[in-house]
């Protein structure tokens, strides 16, 4: 396959000035994200569910790479060399079919089997290009490039809208939106890159392969070779929607309404408690039987508080603090303090 420095430098100067851009803000998300990082939890229903479609995706995209699902390739099906005439190749392709008839797709490729140029097309673009391409020449073989293009960028097309919908806000929520301008950017650059491997593919390379061994099938290695990217774009885009919706990586922190609405829920839960501890408090202050069993709790309490105090033990132990451990006058400044933060009126209070 002819591909070089310009190529790459071609496909640089094209998807650079996009992709770069996206580069450095995932470097920033990366960066930024170990200072929002918590402590790890399961995967929620809506990443769960994404996560299970892109698993089925991927397997669909690895299944298709397998030989048997490939289209037949007449040159290895017959071990037929590059040069071979062409009533010697649709012969021996005869023989493999049922009653040894050629069907209508082997008939329209053997028609389009003119010369070697169609040959090389066909090693480049594949059968369905070369025989069912209605307006198609061998003296015009981006025709026939053309005519394939469609079914080069269909799969990425596929894969786009699948990403786009497990990507979306109303699918996968807030840990989901955020990967979707990305996801839709790798898809379309790899879709680009795809067509211009393709396009800019020496097909005429093949023209010296004088055995079987030295041929090169691009067309179903490209094939295999792209169902490989998608699925390794997909599982690339898994992996994101996994660590960020797990919060292992890529944490976004809360957003000011999200911090607003959490404070106000436990101010909410903070007043609600209060109003009951007010609540229970005004009932036993009213309750005659409860309030006397309040009273007695208390002088009690104060009871076993002073006979405690005047055991001998606990007198000089206080004494020890007082004296050695215990800054008397920082606890009664740091008790000012906080008396008079809890009494100071709010500013712009009426005094």
């Amino acid at each position: 396959m002819a591909f070089g420095w310009s190529e790459i430098r071609s496909l640089l100067l094209v998807f650079g000035p996009i992709l770069l851009p996206k580069a450095v803000s995932a470097y920033k998300s990366i960066r930024n994200a170990s200072q929002h990082s918590g402590e790890p939890i399961p995967p929620p229903p809506r990443i769960a569910r994404a996560l299970a479609i892109l698993t089925i995706i991927v397997i669909v995209y690895l299944v298709k790479t397998l030989p048997p699902l490939a289209p037949e390739n007449l040159f290895t099906l017959t071990q037929s060399r590059l040069q071979i005439p062409v009533d010697v190749l649709f012969n021996r392709l005869s023989s493999l079919r049922p009653e040894s008839a050629l069907n209508a797709a082997d008939e329209r490729l053997r028609a389009r089997f003119v010369n070697l140029e169609s040959r090389l097309l066909y090693l480049q673009l594949g059968p369905a290009a070369l025989a069912d391409c209605p307006f198609c020449k061998s003296e015009d073989p981006k025709s026939y490039f053309y005519y394939a293009l469609p079914a080069i960028i269909l799969p990425h097309l596929v894969n786009l809208i699948a990403l786009a919908a497990v990507t979306s806000s109303t699918f996968t929520g807030r840990d989901g939106a955020r990967w979707r301008s990305h996801a839709t950017m790798a898809a379309a650059a790899l879709a680009a890159a795809d067509a211009v491997l393709v396009g800019q593919y020496d097909y005429s390379a093949n023209a010296a392969a004088l055995r079987l061994q030295d041929m090169d099938f691009f067309y179903w290695r490209a094939r295999a070779l792209r169902y490989i990217a998608l699925a390794a774009l997909d599982v690339g885009i898994g992996a994101l929607l996994f660590l960020s919706g797990t919060r292992r990586a890529f944490v976004l922190p809360p957003s000011e309404a999200e911090r607003i609405e959490a404070s106000n829920r436990v101010l909410t839960t903070v007043k609600s408690k209060l109003n009951a501890l007010g609540i229970v408090k005004n009932t036993s202050m009213r309750d005659e039987e409860l309030r006397a069993r309040s009273q007695a709790y208390w002088l009690r309490e104060g009871q076993m508080v002073r006979e405690a105090m005047e055991e001998r033990e606990v007198v000089e132990s206080v004494n020890d603090a007082l004296e050695n451990r215990i800054n008397i006058q920082q606890v009664t400044s740091d008790a000012e303090n906080y008396t008079e933060g809890v009494f100071r009126q709010p500013e712009g209070t009426a005094q």
